[in-house]
């Protein structure tokens, strides 16, 4: 299976509606799709089984909740996101840069880094391209990057 890739399906003819494949490393998703937020590497109140009997194709993640909670020495030492939760679908993780901007009174933020104060125990963390990088020790399929620094849009993971 190619590691990533996507495929134009279907396009409107009356819209700018379109349907999708995209591939990835961990299964196929078909767009749009649902993605149920798995925030701290859990989907709240559902299992993986009943992730699975719904048919879910890929789980949301965050990359500053789960860079706080559960960190990423513990996903990598589990050997990643994937095996963190015993999901082996596709997952994305989004940048993390909302809460950094959400929380800009708790931040500092420059073109080289952002330094943010934990919204758990008042701790301080700094984010840099070469720690942001560290997103691949989850081993995660797909990595959103938004409204960030200038640095983040240069990593990939």
């Amino acid at each position: 299976m190619t590691d990533f890739g996507f495929n134009l399906v279907h396009r409107s003819p009356d819209s700018k509606a379109r349907a999708g494949r995209i591939t990835t490393a961990h299964g196929e998703i078909e767009t749009p799709a649902f993605m149920p937020v798995g925030t701290q590497a859990s989907v709240k109140t559902l299992t993986i089984d009943e992730l699975q009997a719904a048919n879910v194709q890929i789980v949301l993640g965050n990359a500053y909740h789960l860079y706080l909670r559960p960190g990423l020495d513990v996903l990598e030492t589990a050997g990643g996101l994937h095996k963190f939760m015993a999901w082996n679908g596709p997952m994305l993780t989004d940048s993390g840069g909302f809460q950094v901007y959400s929380l800009a009174a708790l931040s500092d933020i420059t073109d080289e880094s952002i330094t943010f104060q934990s919204h758990i125990d008042g701790s301080r963390h700094t984010f840099t391209p070469a720690r942001m990088h560290c997103a691949a020790c989850a081993r995660l399929d797909l990595y959103w990057l938004r409204a960030t620094p200038s640095w983040m849009a240069r990593i990939a993971p």
